[in-house]
C-alpha cells in the first residue's frame, strides 16, 4: 500500500522526486528503489518555464549607489594607477568563514579599484 498519493513525478512510497523515464520499462526511485511501470507515464507531458524577475527588482547599481562607494574611511594608501595618496575601503567575507576577509580599495581621485585578500 502506498504512503503517498498524488503527482506522478513523485515516488508513492517515500515521496522522493522520480527521475524522468528513460529507455527501460520501469522508473526506479533513487531513494527507496520502488519501481513504477513506464506505462503510467503515458500521455503525461513534461513542461518547464522560465520566469525572469522584473528589471526594476534587479540588483544593478543606480547612480546614487555608485557615489556611495566613495563613502567610508579614507586611508593612506597609494593608488597603483594615478600614484596619489588616499583610498576608501570596505571589507566583505567572500571566501569560506575560516579564511580571511577581502578588502576592496577605491581611489578617491581616479576611482580605480583594487582588492586584497587578507
Amino acid at each position: 500500500m502506498s504512503t503517498f498519493s498524488g503527482d506522478h513525478s513523485f515516488c508513492p512510497e517515500c515521496g522522493c522526486v522520480l527521475p524522468l523515464p528513460g529507455l527501460e520499462e520501469t522508473v526506479t526511485c533513487p531513494r527507496c528503489r520502488f519501481t513504477v511501470s513506464i506505462h503510467e507515464f503515458a500521455d503525461k507531458a513534461v513542461t518547464s518555464s522560465v520566469v525572469f524577475n522584473p528589471l526594476e527588482a534587479s540588483s544593478f547599481p543606480k547612480e546614487e549607489e555608485e557615489e556611495a562607494e566613495l563613502k567610508g574611511p579614507v586611508i593612506d594608501r597609494r593608488c597603483s594607477r594615478c600614484n596619489k595618496e588616499g583610498m576608501v575601503y570596505h571589507t566583505r567575507q567572500m571566501r569560506s568563514a575560516d579564511e580571511g576577509q577581502t578588502v576592496f580599495y577605491t581611489c578617491i581621485h581616479c576611482r580605480f579599484q583594487e582588492k586584497e585578500d587578507s
